[in-house]
């Protein structure tokens, strides 16, 4: 009855703000039509608690604490079994306008992805999304960068023309095969895709210059390529003669061996500025960097007359001298 007139009524239940629906979401997703309880209690103890929680930069903070708090809350009651929602958080970052703010409609700097896929196709835009920066960092949207990489799938797409099952191996090309997959699949985990899709780029060129590739390395090219730009490397599959779907192929294993960097660019630094690029040996030892460092004839001028405060090294990248 009304607590007002005493007629007949009805109690209104969706009483709470929006955000809390997402702190528990994933919760009852386990068992989404469940009447008696907020999900079946061994289904909750099965599935959660989450492997890996991505969400976006901006609500990292409420939404992680909100939700942590009704997880905890919720176990406190006995309602579920997990003390803690997740076993790994992370956070991507934002796409932002050309000029690096943040898009909004008032400011009229908001990219329509329906009109980038219209000009410029949907695998264009995955990669572009996935190439423009590290994944957790605001990164403003750059149309040069769309069109960049429209060219590196058109390449893509020619390499077709270059298969061959009786091309001969080449050696270098072999191992740069396998370092792709070694690095493409690392990077996949660690969310790098912008530098997994780089190495593609890379691997893309060097096919490019080759005057026949043999059907086997384009193949696994395709199945690194796929998870980003799924369409164009199936349709290719497809035209280099294979039935099944790409999607169910097994990811390539590469050979330690052959996938073994042995020779790195080191980056000579002073003061923070670049002053020259060597070929050192991968995994040079700092001493060993320092000696190549203060033997090179252009650090030589650059520190004459200079007291060198400390040495930076960064195993495999760079030796910063601070002067």
């Amino acid at each position: 009855k009304c607590p007002a007139c005493k007629g007949p009524a009805q109690r209104e239940t969706d009483t709470m703000p929006q955000w809390a629906g997402s702190s528990w979401y994933f919760l009852r997703y386990v068992d989404p039509k469940n009447k008696k309880s907020l999900a079946d209690f061994n289904k909750l103890k099965h599935w959660n608690p989450v492997d890996w929680y991505n969400g976006g930069m901006e609500h990292t903070t409420l939404h992680l604490l909100y939700s942590r708090f009704w997880n905890k809350f919720l176990y406190d009651i006995g309602a579920i079994p997990n003390s803690e929602p997740y076993a790994k958080r992370t956070s991507h970052g934002m796409i932002l306008g050309e000029g690096g703010e943040k898009m909004s409609k008032s400011r009229g700097n908001v990219i329509n992805p329906d009109d980038i896929v219209r000009e410029y196709g949907a695998d264009t835009l995955r990669v572009y999304e996935m190439f423009m920066g590290p994944f957790e960092q605001a990164i403003p949207w750059d149309t040069k960068g769309v069109i960049g990489v429209r060219r590196f799938l058109e390449k893509v797409w020619r390499l077709q023309e270059k298969v061959d099952s009786k091309a001969i191996v080449n050696k270098d090309t072999e191992r740069l095969l396998h370092q792709t997959i070694k690095k493409v699949g690392s990077d996949i985990e660690s969310q790098d895709y912008n530098t997994a899709v780089s190495a593609l780029m890379i691997l893309a060129n060097d096919f490019a210059k080759q005057e026949k590739i043999t059907k086997n390395y384009f193949e696994t090219f395709l199945i690194l390529l796929s998870p980003f730009a799924p369409h164009i490397a199936d349709e290719l599959w497809q035209v280099i003669d294979n039935k099944k779907s790409i999607d169910l192929q097994g990811w390539p294993k590469y050979d330690p061996q052959l996938a073994q960097v042995k020779e790195i660019e080191l980056v000579l630094q002073i003061n923070g500025k670049i002053r020259e690029r060597i070929k050192a040996p991968a995994g040079i030892s700092e001493e060993e960097a320092k000696k190549l460092a203060l033997s090179s004839v252009r650090i030589k001028e650059n520190l004459a007359g200079k007291e060198i405060k400390k040495i930076v090294f960064v195993k495999d990248k760079l030796i910063n001298i601070v002067i």
